[in-house]
């Protein structure tokens, strides 16, 4: 059906679906490459003979660079216009992935990862607001299609293992990135359908800003894949810390002082926005840490084939799937504030039930945590996205959601950075990283519980 928007709303006479199916192709290709790579991780260590460390670095090459340049990606969308960026980002995206498929070492597969970072920071955000300015005069079709984006998304993170599994084993692993190819160069041509959003011309870019976010993010993150290795008294591991919380501190008083911020500072004066971004923080770095975590589970510990180990992770997809459909519906009648504390309930009881994670578990003990989690994380972020776009004017509408999947993918970085670390050292290491990443989460989430029933009001 054809939208019936007023002639200052950008693509006002393009359907419905085509503009949704448009933007969440990009959030398709982006989040499959964060979890499809997971699956992979044993015969690419083989390939190369990688580490623990290696492999880290695999997985976090993708996700920081995707965090430390979203920011800058969504300045960009408000500056040059949301069309232009996501354009961008989806061709360097499709040929970072071809990259990366012919990538004849680790170090060059993951120089290759980072480039996909850089792609899928420009994508996101610019198709975020895309939707956002397309649907601000219609709260409850803007809830529609933000729940529509993200079911596309949440199914894509959750299929990535098995679709990565069934490729590796009609082919070899290196096709989890060549299927990327054909998804991203349909989404560059349909893209011309979408018309161009207002720019805002009056908007300096905040260079300074970038660097100094940038260097105290990739810091922090590669001193936690390196502890392992290095000890934390090392010079190497307390300076980068050291570096790292100076970087951040500088950040934040360029940030309050430069005319034209990466980050307005002024977007955290609302309770609303700071509670929905630590919640983002939350979801994704205990859903990324355990992913990756649970990878090594399926493969080392319980010995299950790639294939197998994909399809194992099928719950996930469904539950994503089912909760991602119905949260439009459950946010028009029941507002942000009730999906989200159901979804952290479910949440909460998953990630319970890995306790029960042994050598020899078999997977009907399992197969609850792993549709539980999903169904609650599926619930919670529609609700979660729709609140930060709700509390800030559309003019900053791709730089809040950029706020918004910075953390995300920052949180997401650090999960698999401190869960691998615990997991480093075989069998025993791969469980009890399990049982502390279940720990973890239960006990950060109870505080984000208690924190939205303090200050999130039931807004729609």
């Amino acid at each position: 059906m054809s939208l019936s928007q007023p002639s200052n709303s950008p693509n006002h006479t393009i359907p419905f679906g085509w503009i949704v199916g448009i933007t969440s192709l990009a959030f398709v290709v982006a989040q499959l490459d964060v979890s499809i790579v997971n699956i992979a991780l044993p015969p690419i260590a083989k390939t190369y003979q990688a580490s623990i460390s290696t492999l880290q670095w695999v997985i976090d090459a993708y996700t920081l660079a995707f965090a430390v340049l979203m920011l800058s990606a969504g300045n960009l969308s408000d500056l040059l216009g949301a069309k232009r960026i996501f354009q961008l980002g989806i061709c360097i995206f499709g040929i970072a992935s071809i990259g990366c498929g012919f990538a004849g070492s680790a170090a060059v597969l993951i120089g290759f990862r980072v480039l996909q970072g850089v792609g899928a920071a420009t994508m996101i955000p610019s198709s975020l607001a895309i939707l956002n300015q397309a649907f601000a005069h219609d709260p409850a079709k803007r809830v529609r299609a933000i729940g529509l984006w993200t079911a596309a998304g949440s199914a894509a993170i959750a299929a990535g293992p098995i679709v990565g599994g069934l490729l590796i084993e009609i082919s070899n692993w290196r096709y989890i990135f060549f299927v990327n190819v054909p998804l991203c160069l349909a989404g560059f041509l349909f893209s011309f359908r979408l018309i161009q959003s207002k720019v805002s011309v009056n908007r300096g870019f905040d260079i300074a800003g970038q660097i100094t976010w940038m260097l105290s993010i990739t810091a922090l993150i590669a001193v936690i894949i390196e502890w392992p290795n290095y000890g934390f008294n090392h010079p190497v591991i307390f300076g980068g810390l050291l570096f790292s919380a100076v970087m951040l501190i500088t950040f934040l008083l360029i940030e309050k002082k430069v005319k034209h911020p990466m980050l307005p500072l002024h977007l955290f004066d609302s309770p609303t926005f700071n509670v929905l971004l630590l919640l983002g923080a939350v979801l994704n770095g205990a859903y990324y840490g355990t992913v990756f975590t649970l990878s090594l589970y399926l493969q080392n510990v319980l010995h299950y084939s790639s294939l197998h180990a994909g399809l194992a992770f099928l719950p996930l997809t469904v539950g994503f799937v089912i909760s991602n459909l119905l949260s439009g519906r459950i946010i028009n009648r029941y507002g942000i504030r009730r999906p989200i504390l159901v979804g952290l309930v479910m949440f909460t009881l998953g990630f319970a039930g890995l306790f029960i994670a042994k050598e020899n578990t078999p997977y009907w003990q399992l197969f609850l945590p792993f549709l539980i989690i999903p169904m609650g994380m599926g619930l919670a972020v529609p609700a979660m996205t729709t609140g930060i776009l709700a509390s800030v004017d559309k003019s900053l509408s791709g730089t809040a959601s950029a706020a918004l999947n910075t953390v995300r993918q920052a949180a997401g970085a650090i999960g698999v950075a401190i869960f691998g670390a615990i997991g480093v050292g075989g069998s025993t290491a791969v469980l009890h990283s399990i049982s502390v990443s279940a720990s973890i989460t239960i006990g950060s989430t109870l505080a984000v519980i208690a924190l939205i029933f303090k200050h999130l009001k039931n807004k729609k």
